[in-house]
């Protein structure tokens, strides 16, 4: 009895567990969807805000569909509660059972689940997070990175490799030449994820490998525009300030083929939060955009396939157009200005407004 009475619990269970596939399913039938990698509540949260306020304004008929690895260190089960409160009909999530092993650069256990996504989808975005551990890009680790979801790492390391290829493997046919138009983000981590995927390298601690700064007081006290992160948060006594600082980009001429002509600054303010950069650029990348200084890759786009881009900065938090979201970025000073108040208009909002509106005409 006691048997029979267990395996009950676990029959009602699995009914009320969330299912997390998609593919394959009839909710799957006759929908575009658009892939969002790391699909976190808060990942979650912060796209549909942008689809709700038309910042990225995505076609009703496309489904949203969160794609991760079930050993990502990550409750997945919040993503599943919100989208079940959410009352959008148009959210799901799709789990990939397997790891990718020691194989990421190439065929693995992943490797159907991978086809299965990028068949049944028209693009995907790749949100930003934690170091990448160097040994996926064949580097020793430095002191400075921190490495906190291997898993993750991996899973999407692999995928982009299936997508793209890389000077890893040369002989591998990517998936995206099936569908050259297939569209592909990455920003921030994703930007980076997207270079070691293809064969490239990253610097592992901009302050101290390109700037020689070695203290956070250093950092501080150097040109705003070689800041790429909010290092007054390093110094622990203020819990209120942002996690990341503005400082302007410069795109390049190559940046018309990205994005098309743009009217506006050419040095826009954007938002950044790494210590991380671009050091050796993987197969098939041309650089967009650069820090001031061009010490810094800020944007790259594919050469073989012009809707795929990464950008090192971060378009994506709601407060960056919302003028109400006073913004703190020095402990002691009052949070008296919105990212709107500060780089308004040309100075940056448009900017990082017109790269959301981009990739909604290119997904029409």
């Amino acid at each position: 009895m006691r048997t029979l009475f267990i395996g009950i619990l676990l029959f009602i269970a699995g009914l009320s567990a969330p299912a997390q596939q998609y593919f394959g399913t009839a909710a799957a039938e006759g929908h575009r969807c658009i892939l969002l990698m790391n699909p976190t509540a808060r990942n979650l949260q912060t796209f549909i805000y942008l689809i709700e306020q038309q910042i990225f304004p995505l076609p009703d008929d496309y489904h949203i569909v969160g794609f991760y690895q079930k050993d990502q260190n990550y409750n997945f089960e919040e993503s599943a509660d919100l989208i079940s409160t959410s009352g959008r009909t148009d959210l799901f999530l799709q789990v990939c059972e397997d790891a990718p092993g020691e194989t990421l650069f190439g065929k693995n256990s992943c490797s159907d689940d991978f086809y299965k996504a990028f068949e049944g989808s028209a693009g995907v975005i790749f949100f930003g997070g934690p170091d990448i551990p160097p040994v996926i890009y064949g580097q020793p680790t430095h002191l400075l990175t921190v490495i906190s979801d291997y898993n993750r790492h991996a899973f999407e390391a692999s995928f982009l490799f299936h997508l793209l290829g890389g000077h890893q493997n040369e002989r591998y046919i990517p998936l995206m030449e099936q569908k050259t138009d297939y569209r592909v983000l990455g920003i921030c981590l994703g930007m980076q994820t997207m270079n070691i995927a293809t064969g490239g390298t990253l610097i592992q601690d901009i302050p101290g490998q390109i700037y020689n700064q070695q203290t956070v007081e250093q950092i501080i006290m150097a040109e705003p525009d070689a800041r790429h992160r909010n290092y007054h948060t390093n110094l622990g006594y203020d819990n209120d300030l942002l996690w990341g600082d503005f400082h302007r980009i410069k795109l390049s001429s190559a940046s018309v083929k990205a994005w098309g002509k743009m009217s506006g600054d050419s040095t826009p303010f954007v938002l950044s939060s790494h210590h991380q950069a671009i050091d050796q650029l993987g197969k098939g990348w041309v650089v967009v955009a650069s820090s001031l200084d061009g010490k810094i890759t800020e944007a790259i786009i594919h050469e073989a396939y012009p809707h795929v881009i990464g950008v090192q900065f971060h378009p994506e938090p709601g407060f960056l157009y919302q003028v109400e979201s006073k913004l703190k970025l020095i402990p002691g000073q009052a949070a008296k200005e919105s990212f709107i108040d500060r780089y308004g208009g040309s100075k940056g909002e448009n900017f990082n407004r017109y790269l959301w509106q981009w990739m909604g005409e290119v997904y029409k």
